[in-house]
């Protein structure tokens, strides 16, 4: 599916899910292995860039740098997340024409206060509902093609309460975004209400984190409930951190990558992943 057809994608069912992927080659392994959409958040640039808390320390532009590494290796349509949107609604104009031009399909733009963190953090703090209508507003004005999809996503849920983060979503959808995401909902109850609400009207978007406050299902569940995205976000980063850290220990404790040999792809094999033997090919071919 190339990035102009995700629109189309997301009026039926059942719902695109899209796992969470950090740079061009956890990207690339997601997208041999099927998936139709793809997840690039900015905790996971700020996890593996970094080695930083998703605490608002990410910019744009290294956000917008992944995002085009991302975009020059793999065709899969990206949902990136664009935080605040780095700044008031003429920084969030240049946010959405940079992250447009490096090739995001969709672009997620929160109502959080600057610094944000975390949607499964405590102690958020939102905007108001009028400042933040201004920003999906000149997003909405900002991009190029109406192929570009804007992604508004509520935090309010934790600050001001269930009642309030659905009369936000309401808003925001009034303004025209193309799909809703409200964090960190905590029950099944809350997500069949905000299902019957908004699902038959605008793609909705559920958040899986591993451990947060919204309780993880399967993606065949979440359709079932009306959700037309199911996002995976930081699973694989929280993957590749337990795996790394058992491959340094073994590697520090035997002195050799010898006893992890059958977790590892050896040199043919990683680059068969890659495509070395097509990009060597390719080379061959421009110097005859």
């Amino acid at each position: 599916m190339d990035t102009k057809s995700l629109k189309i994608r997301l009026q039926r069912s059942p719902a695109v899910l899209a796992p969470g992927v950090y740079d061009a080659l956890t990207a690339l392994i997601a997208e041999r292995a099927g998936f139709e959409a793809l997840y690039l958040s900015g905790g996971a640039v700020s996890y593996t860039q970094f080695g930083r808390s998703d605490v608002g320390l990410t910019t744009a532009k290294e956000a917008v740098d992944t995002l085009a590494r991302i975009t020059d290796r793999v065709s899969t349509p990206i949902i990136v997340d664009a935080d605040t949107g780095f700044g008031n609604a003429l920084n969030v104009q240049r946010t959405v024409r940079d992250f447009e031009r490096a090739g995001a399909a969709m672009i997620q733009l929160e109502d959080q206060a600057f610094p944000k963190r975390c949607g499964h953090l405590e102690n958020k703090s939102v905007v108001s509902q009028q400042e933040m209508c201004g920003k999906l507003k000149a997003a909405l004005d900002a991009r190029h093609s109406d192929q570009t999809l804007i992604l508004a996503r509520t935090d309010a849920l934790a600050v001001e309460g269930f009642d309030a983060a659905l009369e936000r979503a309401e808003a925001y959808y009034a303004c025209g975004v193309d799909a809703l995401f409200i964090e960190a909902v905590k029950s099944a109850e809350q997500m069949d209400i905000v299902c019957k609400r908004f699902g038959p009207r605008v793609p909705l978007l559920a958040n899986m984190v591993e451990g947060g406050k919204t309780p993880v299902q399967s993606a065949a569940e979440l359709s079932e409930r009306g959700y037309r995205i199911v996002i995976f976000p930081g699973g694989v980063a929280r993957f590749v951190a337990r795996k790394l850290e058992l491959y340094y220990a073994s590697l520090f404790a035997h002195g050799t990558t010898e006893p992890m040999r059958g977790e590892m792809f050896d040199f043919d094999q990683l680059n068969e992943l890659i495509g070395t033997p097509e990009l060597l090919a390719k080379g061959k071919k421009y110097s005859e």
